[in-house]
């Protein structure tokens, strides 16, 4: 979710009506939206975006909304659009929505890429509308510090996946600490003003610019929570909303019960990504050596606690730098966000082991360094492609990238956190004895949001409640072994949402739609014609890992960044990605992203 920098423009939407939906089932009247929040959005004008031709086939536009929307004629921020028009203008439902998550993620970037991931009939019948929403990408964005130079000195301490150990725990809490100072004086006003319920409202106000009555939308990861928002938010103003990869938003939000809790105690990410890894490496076990390579050497769970162990006595030299114990949790997290990431842990451990086993020859453990040598290498490539395509893009020579203060001036600012960060070394070392290797991983991501280093609110954020009976139903995805939305969550937020329905697939990576055609088939089918799967339906996952003959795995996700955009990166209408869902990985060498 690296971020870049401005579209320009401002102008006129063309309108269309959307049809009834067919829905059978769930059709009990829904709630309204209350006074207050009527007040708030009615009564901000329906801008008209001045759209243009951007990026070959896509059009572009900004509108400016409400800083505040209780001050409507008060400061205003810039919101980038983009969207990508139906295909058959004749058949056209109306605009869908689309967010990739994050927080931080670009809806510009994933609405760019819709062609190469969206079925058919959606992208016949639907324009794919996406928003950078307040703060992020190519809207108006927060700046916590004065300059790219004061932002890297301030952001030293956590140049590691995560802290380990005593010294890097101190360095890093620093450095988030400084964050959050900067977020609450530097950045106060976008930062305050920032929060999830300021998307929803700005998506209801967007949803009118466009000439919708009601709202379509499909949101993965952190975008499932601006759905849930807006759902419970406009109870009466949805037209089918699905949600993919799923965040509890009391989760999210937090209670007075769970406030002393870190943020992923409560959404419970980190036991996710060990539910995951450990049913690969007990596949692989099962598999054996002919199809998993670390099966070789035995156990797979416990070799991998092993490799686990020996990397924290002592990292792995690799070409002249060191491969840390939090390099090998970050490498294996980021891989599991993909279907097929099993197939990198795999080489990944398998080599990690050679180079650093006792066991091994001098020509074995040479030959393992060199693998993963290549293989950081490769990596790195990639990154360093991305990244400079982010830079084509917003043309900036030293462009400054607010990823962590885009996604913090969410997450600090939606919900309750604990109030010390020097409380974070006991509550995430509590988190990984709950969930082995994650449990850090995970629980570091919110250390900036201690209540004694964020100290900006936005008054207007809001907590609840998240039960509301809905006009149209929600469709809530959710897959076993996600390793970011543990699956729990999409199964707790449609028990609470009483007019939902909930889809679950045995998939493996971040997300379930492009991963199994029963989850996709489904979700289309709930978006173009409301027709919603049948209770308690379980799709399989197309890619499994080890299995026998191997259904082969989409083997690209679309970056949720502006380097989608870059000349290179135009694909349309391959229809072979995954949605460009965007991540919080911790930092990694094995990723190259250290």
């Amino acid at each position: 979710m690296r971020l870049g920098h401005r579209i320009l423009a401002a102008g006129v939407a063309g309108a269309a009506l959307v049809p009834a939906l067919a829905v059978t089932a769930l059709a009990a009247p829904g709630e309204t939206t209350s006074t207050v929040e009527k007040e708030r959005v009615d009564r901000v004008p329906a801008p008209k975006p001045a759209w243009y031709k951007c990026y070959d086939y896509a059009e572009c536009a900004t509108v400016r909304l409400p800083l505040d929307y209780d001050d409507p004629k008060g400061a205003t921020t810039e919101i980038a659009l983009l969207r990508v028009k139906a295909r058959n203008a004749k058949k056209r439902i109306g605009s869908l929505f689309v967010n990739p998550g994050g927080p931080g993620g670009q809806g510009t970037a994933i609405a760019y890429q819709a062609p190469d991931f969206l079925g058919k009939n959606v992208l016949d019948r639907f324009d794919i509308v996406g928003f950078d929403p307040r703060g992020v990408g190519f809207s108006s964005n927060v700046a916590c510090f004065t300059s790219t130079r004061d932002q890297t000195l301030a952001l030293a301490g956590m140049n590691v996946a995560f802290p380990v150990g005593a010294k890097q725990e101190a360095a890093y809490i620093k450095s988030a600490k400084a964050v959050g100072k900067g977020c609450s004086t530097t950045g106060k006003k976008l930062a305050g003003a920032m929060s999830s319920a300021e998307a929803a409202r700005d998506m209801d106000v967007l949803r009118r610019a466009v000439g919708d009555k009601k709202l379509s939308y499909l949101g993965f990861s952190y975008g499932t929570a601006i759905g849930q928002y807006y759902a419970n938010m406009f109870p009466d103003r949805l037209r089918a909303v699905v949600v993919d990869g799923v965040i509890n938003p009391v989760s999210w939000v937090g209670t007075p019960k769970t406030a002393n809790q870190i943020l992923d105690d409560r959404l419970r990410s980190a036991d996710g990504a060990y539910k995951a890894l450990r049913e690969i490496l007990v596949r692989c076990g099962k598999a054996g050596k002919a199809k998993c390579q670390f099966a070789a050497y035995g156990d797979p769970v416990k070799n991998f606690d092993a490799l686990a162990k020996r990397l924290k006595a002592k990292p792995a030299e690799i070409d002249g730098e060191k491969v840390t114990y939090a390099d090998l949790v970050g490498g294996a997290l980021g891989s599991l966000y993909d279907p097929g990431g099993y197939e990198y842990i795999d080489a990944m451990v398998t080599d990690l082991w050679a180079a650093t086993s006792p066991a091994s020859t001098a020509a074995q453990a040479a030959r393992a360094r060199k693998a993963l040598a290549a293989r950081i290498a490769e990596r790195r490539a990639e990154v360093r492609r991305q990244k400079e395509a982010v830079e084509k893009v917003s043309a900036k020579d030293f462009p400054y990238d607010n990823g962590l203060e885009a996604f913090s001036g969410v997450t600090c600012t939606d919900g309750l956190h604990p109030k010390k960060a020097g409380s974070w070394p006991a509550l995430t070392a509590a988190s990984d004895r709950r969930a082995p290797y994650f449990g850090r991983a995970w629980g570091w991501g919110s250390v900036q949001c201690a209540r004694d280093a964020w100290k900006v609110r936005d008054e207007d954020a809001y907590t609840g409640p998240f039960n509301r009976r809905t006009n149209a139903p929600v469709l809530f995805v959710g897959n076993y072994y996600d390793p970011a939305t543990n699956y729990n969550d999409a199964v707790s937020s449609s028990k609470l949402l009483p007019n939902s329905r909930l889809l679950s697939s045995n998939s493996w990576g971040h997300t379930a739609y492009g991963t199994s055609a029963c989850v996709t088939k489904a979700v289309d089918g709930y978006l173009v014609g409301g027709t919603l799967p049948p209770a308690g339906k379980v799709c399989v996952g197309d890619t499994q890992p080890f299995a026998d003959s191997p259904e082969p795995a989409l083997a690209t996700r679309g970056p949720a960044d502006a380097s989608a955009m870059a000349p290179q990166a135009a694909t349309a209408g391959n229809s072979t990605k995954l949605p460009p869902v965007a991540t919080r990985v911790p930092s990694s060498l094995l990723l190259g992203t250290r």
